[in-house]
């Protein structure tokens, strides 16, 4: 990439709330060229090849993740996956494939660096604490339950106490005038330790988004987490 040049980036499910939202903040940006908005009836590959596009931010909904980000990585397309539902499992094998054919990405259960905050603190807790539960609430409109971020949480958690740790269980709140909440309680004898996250509207995404295109574009293999495009550098 020639220095001063453009991110293209290409936009799958451009008309959802996500998708316009990063549409709209990739207009505003120096940095990146909105070169594609794809819906989910066109035909992605051929979209994807005809766009140029050297990033391919996926805001479909949950479950297809994977699925886009193997078809991206096929037309020679760096994924950046902020769609839920994407497991480490998945992750490794996107991975795999990224680096067989010399490309990167970045899976992002949550853009937020509010919530990136709160997991720092909590792995920390975690550790120290033996029981916790989280309690992940949004809006009537949100399908998958429990959230990918509360789902990301409870993994960082159970591995920051290691081998054999059990589950962290997870409730789940779906109600009108809520829009994405998340709380960790911890507890041991005669204590309880309470960290909680709130957001009102997708501008919380728009710094960790660009971010993670930014880290997207020159990354070697898929990793997880939006901590490694703001520990790296970011943008």
């Amino acid at each position: 990439m020639s220095a001063g040049a453009r991110i293209r980036v290409a936009v799958v499910g451009a008309g959802g709330r996500l998708g316009g939202f990063a549409c709209g903040l990739l207009r505003g940006s120096g940095e990146f060229e909105l070169v594609a908005e794809i819906e989910e009836q066109d035909d992605l590959d051929a979209r994807l090849r005809e766009s140029d596009a050297q990033v391919g931010f996926d805001a479909t909904r949950a479950g297809l993740g994977f699925a886009h980000g193997k078809a991206m990585l096929e037309a020679g397309v760096r994924p950046l996956i902020g769609t839920s539902g994407v497991s480490p499992e998945e992750t490794a094998r996107l991975d795999a494939i990224a680096r067989e054919l010399s490309l990167g990405g970045l899976v992002v259960p949550n853009f937020s660096l509010g919530m990136w905050f709160l997991q720092k603190a909590v792995v920390e807790a975690a550790s120290r604490f033996e029981h916790a539960e989280i309690i992940e609430m949004h809006h009537e409109r949100k399908k998958d339950a429990p959230s990918g971020t509360a789902l990301d949480t409870a993994e960082r958690m159970r591995a920051a106490r290691g081998a054999g740790a059990g589950a962290i269980p997870i409730h789940s709140v779906r109600l009108p005038g809520m829009y994405a909440h998340q709380l960790v309680i911890l507890g041991s004898a005669g204590e309880t330790v309470t960290l909680r996250h709130d957001m009102s509207g997708p501008e919380a995404f728009g710094p960790g988004i660009l971010a993670g295109l930014a880290y997207a574009a020159r990354a070697v293999g898929v990793g997880r987490g939006i901590g490694l495009a703001l520990e790296s550098g970011g943008r």
